[in-house]
């Protein structure tokens, strides 16, 4: 371990109150997973992973990779995570995955999720990508997953690119699991050659397709994957049940890019929460807009608020609004497994979404509003979907 390694572990575990020998880092968070489900697999052979479609196709690809099993569960419309009450019936599952979508984080339902979890001798997998540097905790303070996978990537809470951390539980009663899984960790080497000169390129190249004509961009976007002088947040495999390169540790230069933003989280959460509360009076009153009123309520320092309007049609114009006041809303998680898969097979994903009402209702319509906002834009933003919705 570097220096700049072990202030980055010894910070995670501060703002967690955790033990820094317990986080390990990792290229992206998803490279953590693979490693911990591979492991898993090795250990217990073939089984079932319980998942959500609503989320990324990044967060199932670690299981397909592994050569597991994903089994969707339907979710919460209050927390947008597996509903422990409507968990499928699974033979030789080896983990459930608990997701804290947008940030949200629901002690109840995560105990709930533990117990199903650990009644099948199962693994809870925490899924903190929205909400790094924290973790669900019981009433005394302790954390509830067996393994927390965190990330510092494209669209989360911190302005970084690259990185995630995985936290094993140090009281995970499969001691055998957990130390091979803490070699297996400890051990990834670091991105190196041309991947880690596209990784410090990869800011400034996103400036320069942001202000290219979209076909140019798109062109040159194209070019620079195929030569491996650009490293999307999603390649192209990721969309198919892959997971782009063998799973890797973080650099130096990746850690240092994080510790200087992680130190002023803080700050970011405090104007996330500040947002939310705003949200939360803006949002009274309008009508044709469904919000979880859990996730507005919580106080929270969410990444994203999620609201769904009417229809998908309406939604569109709710982006094309937002983002016309030179902020960013997104269609998260529109389509499911988001942004789309090329091969709906490898997820074993049925689109006609067979007795997932909960999950096809938070799909349609859906959009997910930004939290790193003003209390005057929020009121702008908020007008700008009462004016849809009222339309719709």
């Amino acid at each position: 371990m570097t220096m700049a390694q072990d202030e980055l572990r010894e910070l995670l575990a501060k703002r967690t109150n955790t033990q820094a020998q317990d986080w390990f880092l990792v290229y992206r968070a998803r490279h953590g997973m693979l490693v911990v489900l591979r492991e898993l697999c090795r250990q217990r052979g073939a089984g079932a992973v319980i998942t959500q479609l609503l989320t990324c196709c990044t967060a199932v690809d670690p299981i397909v990779a592994a050569g597991l099993r994903p089994v969707y569960g339907d979710v919460s419309p209050e927390t947008l995570a597996l509903d422990p009450l409507a968990l499928p019936q699974t033979t030789a599952t080896h983990a459930i995955v608990c997701q804290h979508t947008f940030g949200f984080i629901d002690q109840a339902s995560t105990e709930a999720l533990r117990a199903a979890a650990h009644a099948q001798g199962a693994l809870l997998l925490e899924d903190c990508a929205h909400c790094v540097g924290r973790l669900a905790t019981d009433s005394q303070g302790a954390p509830l997953a067996d393994v927390s996978f965190h990330s510092f990537g494209v669209e989360k809470m911190l302005p970084t690119y690259f990185g995630g951390a995985v936290w094993v539980n140090p009281e995970l009663s499969d001691h055998g699991l957990r130390e091979a899984l803490v070699a297996a960790l400890g051990s990834l080497p670091a991105p190196a050659g041309k991947l880690a000169r596209a990784m410090r390129s990869y800011r400034t190249q996103i400036r320069v397709l942001n202000h290219l004509p979209r076909p140019l961009a798109h062109a040159l976007r194209g070019l620079w994957t195929k030569v491996g002088a650009f490293e999307p947040a999603i390649a192209g495999r990721e969309m198919a049940g892959a997971v782009a390169h063998e799973p890797m540790g973080m650099d130096d230069w990746a850690c240092e890019q994080v510790l200087g933003h992680l130190r002023e989280l803080p700050q970011v959460q405090g104007t996330r929460v500040s947002a939310l509360e705003a949200y939360r009076a803006e949002l009274e009153d309008v009508a044709g807009l469904r919000v979880p009123a859990a996730m507005l309520k919580s106080g929270h320092p969410l990444l994203r608020l999620a609201v769904n309007l009417p229809d998908d049609e309406a939604a569109d114009r709710a982006l094309a609004a937002v983002n016309a006041l030179g902020l960013y809303a997104v269609p998260w998680y529109r389509p499911l497994l988001f942004p789309g898969v090329s091969d709906a097979d490898a997820y074993g994903y049925d689109p006609a979404l067979p007795g997932l009402p909960n999950t096809a209702a938070l799909a349609r319509g859906a959009v997910a509003l930004p939290c790193d906002l003003t209390n005057g834009q929020v009121r702008e933003v908020v007008q700008a979907l009462r004016q849809i919705a009222t339309a719709s």
